[in-house]
């Protein structure tokens, strides 16, 4: 049996082992984690070079502080978002071990320190205190500062997982990290519309932020380095007592769900089996009610059940969601924007139609017997390009008429309506197309899209579908180039709404109808392409 005193050594091996065996699964996992190491480092390094830069600057604390906090917040939330980054993040794994909670919790802090994410803080937390530091005093309690700081990030991160492990680790659990494409597009946006409104009003906007987070851990280690700086000694040690005390505080509460964890047995779905209605009265009730009767409602339901349920289908559907609605209205935002990006949130949907059957993977067969004629496919396409128009027709009409509205050209309002609803038409149609003629597979697990072998055929499917669906949705885009140079386009430009609307339903039903033949005749092929995964 291991003592003790040897726990954190064999922890740490047993983190460097997970890492160095999953780089041995494959050669494109270990590239993939050679390329992000070297991306990391090597932006870490930039960052720590402008933090080096800012020495000296009036405003080094007030970005210096943001840069902490939103470090730590960053740390908080990816166990929820990423619970498979890190094996170790589930102390379950150990609970057949005969270890007490102080050491494990030693021993997984120590091991929380092994990888990129540890590195990348070290190189922002050094730049950030050296940022603020003068003198010799200041420059001692740095180093005190960035050790507490990184202790207090790894923490946090612990706590959390420990807190809320037994949810990551279910399917809603696995559900919740389909947000973090939505976070970090979001993220992402806020974080370039902040620089932009920095880069235009000066860095002294963040003061008055700063003079808060100067005293919230961990950025309040940095704030004591600063205040060792100027000379505020008795400040500088509240500072470095808060960061202290946040860190012990989340010490204790990480070890109390350590020992809950170790314990208690896993009840989490006793609960939810004798909530669970019966199956007879959930697919009564709800949105089946008001499909239409037959196959088409029958199609309609599975296909909406996917977008709900299935990890996979939700991801593609959440990441064109939050990236249809974010591009127009961050540009609008920033002044730079167009009313016709509006467009992009029906093309960024539309995408949605196109590998249709490779949502099924395997269970296609069970969709393949009960085609047995063109009009069986036709009914079948017909009902899931149908439950795509569900979400997506209101989805287009929000995103359009909020981004009007931020804009205030209500003039061109019906005419950016008719081309999103010619363009939603034309990637129905030849995604019906290419659904049957370039079907590939999706697996299941891990975060690939794509089968092996079938990239090729994902890439001819999707971006060979959005330039057909350009050209056949040129009509309506001539004519709205034809009203504006040539006419007025604040008289003319509703009448591209009803043309726009009749010719996007035109060029879905007939795409519909041409697929239809195809797929009824390429069913074993079919079945066979979205098998693989």
């Amino acid at each position: 049996m291991t003592n003790e005193a040897d726990i954190t050594p064999v922890v740490v091996r047993l983190k460097l082992s997970l890492l160095r065996n999953g780089l041995k699964q494959s050669g494109g996992r270990r590239a993939a984690y050679i390329v992000s190491a070297v991306v990391v480092v090597l932006f870490g390094a930039l960052q720590l070079l402008g933090l080096l830069v800012l020495r000296g600057n009036a405003h080094a604390l007030a970005v210096t502080a943001l840069l902490v906090a939103v470090l730590a917040l960053g740390w908080a939330v990816m166990p929820l978002f990423f619970p498979s980054g890190d094996e170790t993040l589930d102390p379950t794994r150990l609970v057949m071990l005969p270890l007490r909670p102080r050491p494990l919790v030693r021993a997984l802090l120590a091991a929380s320190l092994v990888g990129i994410g540890p590195l990348f803080t070290l190189l922002l937390l050094t730049g950030s205190v050296v940022a603020v530091a003068h003198g010799g005093a200041a420059y001692a309690v740095g180093v005190v500062a960035v050790v507490l700081a990184l202790l207090v990030c790894v923490a946090l991160a612990r706590a959390v997982a420990a807190a809320n492990i037994r949810l990551l680790t279910s399917r809603k659990g696995r559900d919740l990290a389909v947000l973090s494409g939505l976070v970090i597009a979001i993220g992402a946006q806020l974080v370039n519309f902040g620089a932009q409104h920095l880069g235009s009003s000066g860095l002294s906007q963040l003061d008055p932020a700063a003079e808060v987070l100067k005293w919230v851990p961990p950025a309040s280690a940095v704030g004591a380095v600063d205040s060792v700086s100027a000379g505020s000694y008795g400040a500088a040690v509240a500072q470095l007592a808060l960061s202290a005390a946040a860190l012990l505080a989340l010490i204790a509460v990480w070890s109390r769900h350590l020992t809950k964890l170790m314990t208690s047995p896993d009840g989490s779905t006793l609960q939810a089996a004798v909530d669970r209605p019966p199956a007879r009265e959930r697919s009564a009730g709800g949105l089946a009610r008001l499909l239409p009767a037959g196959r088409t409602g029958t199609v309609m339901e599975r296909s909406l059940r996917y977008v709900w349920r299935d990890p996979k289908t939700k991801a593609a559907w959440v990441t064109s969601l939050a990236i249809g609605v974010i591009v127009p209205v961050f540009n609008a935002l920033q002044g730079t924007g167009s009313i016709y990006f509006a467009c992009f949130a029906a093309g960024m949907l539309g995408i949605q139609m196109y590998n249709q059957f490779g949502q099924d993977t395997s269970a296609f067969w069970m969709v393949a017997t009960t085609i047995s004629s063109p009009r069986d496919a036709y009914v079948e396409l017909r009902g899931r390009a149908l439950a795509l128009l569900v979400i997506t027709l209101p989805y287009a009409t929000l995103v359009t008429v909020l981004t009007t509205a931020m804009l205030g050209d209500w003039a061109r309002l019906p005419e950016v309506l008719g081309l999103s609803f010619a363009l939603l038409g034309a990637m129905l149609a030849t995604g019906a197309w290419t659904s049957a003629r370039f079907p590939y597979s999706i697996p299941q697990e891990g975060y690939k899209n794509v089968a092996p072998g079938q990239t090729g055929l994902a890439w001819i499917s999707i971006f060979g579908g959005m330039v057909s669906a350009a050209l056949l949705c040129s009509p309506v885009i001539v004519g709205a180039i034809w009203v504006n140079v040539a006419h007025n386009g604040d008289h003319w430009g509703w009448l591209l709404l009803p043309l726009g609307t009749v010719y996007g339903a035109a060029i879905t039903w007939s795409g519909i109808r041409l697929a239809a033949p195809r797929t009824a005749a390429r069913l074993p092929e079919i079945l066979t392409a979205v098998s693989k995964g």
